[in-house]
């Protein structure tokens, strides 16, 4: 693992607490020579993780559209900083340049990422792992609604081995390093066409 993708806030109004995270993941980043992977931002937990990351010496690639950069006022201080025309141009060039994704507390366009990346892994469009921080059971929701899918049928049990989910920063990105796939096929988290469960 070299680099990853962080999926997060772009919001300047929150909590304390969830920029001191934010803070530590990109300190972290910086200490074990990982290069961050992020929407490009200045703003919110985005500006955040990314300023601590590149004053700790880290590599910081941020890429973001021609329209989010002048709502979200780009980072000058990435190493490099990659603009596109669309949010599926940007989404597709983080999701390259990551080897692991870490999701932190975000909204929509957060969920969406995360969704997105989480399918892809489930289909087999890349073999990378993905972690949630979950700061102060901000996705405590999220998780249930995951965990009710999985109840009723919609959403495979294994699914969940896919994720690294701890409220520790640290943790998850420890286990994204030490991530072996799960040993799971595609089996485990599809049914077969013509078998699916009722």
């Amino acid at each position: 693992m070299k680099s990853v993708t962080i999926y997060c806030s772009s919001s300047a109004s929150l909590d304390s607490h969830f920029t001191r995270t934010a803070e530590v993941v990109g300190r972290e980043l910086a200490a074990r020579g990982l290069t961050l992977v992020y929407g490009g931002g200045s703003t919110g937990l985005m500006g955040d993780v990314a300023r601590a990351c590149a004053s700790a010496g880290g590599e910081v690639v941020g890429v973001i559209t021609h329209y989010l950069a002048g709502l979200e006022v780009a980072f000058e201080g990435c190493t490099e900083l990659i603009t596109v025309e669309t949010m599926r141009d940007r989404k597709r060039i983080m999701v390259e340049r990551g080897d692991a994704f870490l999701v932190l507390p975000g909204g929509l366009g957060t969920y969406e990422e995360f969704f997105e990346t989480l399918v892809g892994r489930v289909l087999a469009e890349h073999d990378k792992p993905v972690g949630i921080v979950n700061d102060h059971g901000y996705f405590d929701p999220l998780l249930a609604m995951i965990d009710h899918g999985i109840e009723q049928k919609f959403i495979r049990p294994a699914i969940r081995q896919l994720l690294s989910i701890d409220r520790d920063a640290i943790a998850v990105l420890h286990a994204l390093a030490e991530d072996r796939g799960h040993g799971l096929t595609q089996a485990d988290l599809i049914p077969p066409l013509g078998q699916l469960e009722s």
